[in-house]
């Protein structure tokens, strides 16, 4: 007997989700997705109106207007569980959803200044979750309008900038080869590996929402901001953090009204 269980069933009769608590009325079609909740108050605070706000569990959901443009943005904590959850019901509120995630990272190569923005081309799957869905040979990579978009938005605004290849890892500790009160990462030297295959940053979400959204032909891609330079062991003060900050939630915000602009144009 089959165990198999759809999400239809986790929803209400309205379509509200079972974890983010939304209903499709109450989504964009163009989302972008952070960590901390805190961020996604952030971004918010730009949008020239918020129609909805939802909190349930970790997941913090704003939709609103930003530049007569309808978006959402969604806090889906840390971790590619946390993003699968996330992307999975957010699919059922809306029929060809945009993902783009502002987030922070490690950057691998020495030249990488903290506060820089590290645009992912594709993400090494140093996780297991987007394994549930597809094997380790499918390729977690960005959709190129994305690319395309975020480079010449960076440009325009003049935000220092990287791309390249990510590795997302599973966790933020022993995955990423940190050591803490005593916990040693049982395989050590990978920081120098991917460094050496020229791998530009490190962080915990991208190859998960890659291999979903590329499932269902939906466009993703990612935006991270340096807070860390692990070639050269130097984290960002929290001085600079908030401007770093603001650099990546503007960015985020020119490339999805940007992309809006150029579909509403071309279909």
């Amino acid at each position: 007997m089959s165990h198999y269980q759809s999400a239809q069933k986790l929803k209400d009769k309205t379509g509200r989700q079972y974890h983010l608590a939304v209903a499709p009325q109450e989504v964009a079609p163009y989302i972008l997705l952070c960590g901390d909740p805190a961020r996604a108050e952030k971004t918010a605070q730009f949008f020239d109106k918020i129609h909805y706000e939802k909190r349930h569990r970790e997941y913090v959901t704003y939709t609103g207007v930003y530049n007569e443009s309808p978006i959402s943005v969604v806090a889906t904590g840390i971790g590619c569980d946390n993003t699968e959850i996330a992307i999975v019901e957010l699919s059922q509120c809306v029929a060809k959803p945009t993902f783009l995630r502002i987030g922070t990272c490690g950057a691998l190569q020495p030249n990488i200044k903290l506060g820089d923005i590290i645009i992912s081309t594709a993400a090494m799957r140093f996780e297991n979750t987007s394994s549930w869905f597809a094997p380790i040979e499918y390729p977690a990579v960005a959709h190129y309008q994305i690319i395309q978009m975020a480079l010449t938005s960076a440009i325009s605004m003049g935000i220092k900038h990287h791309e390249g290849i990510t590795a997302t890892c599973s966790g933020f500790y022993g995955a990423q080869e940190r050591t803490a009160g005593g916990y040693e990462p049982w395989q050590t030297g990978l920081i120098d590996k991917l460094s050496k295959l020229g791998v530009v940053n490190m962080e915990m979400e991208a190859s998960t929402l890659f291999v979903l959204a590329g499932i269902k032909s939906f466009r993703a891609g990612a935006i991270c901001t340096a807070y860390a330079n692990r070639k050269k062991d130097i984290f960002i003060d929290p001085s600079e953090a908030d401007k770093a900050e603001q650099n990546l939630i503007k960015l985020g915000l020119r490339i999805m009204h940007s992309l809006q602009v150029s579909d509403m144009r071309f279909g």
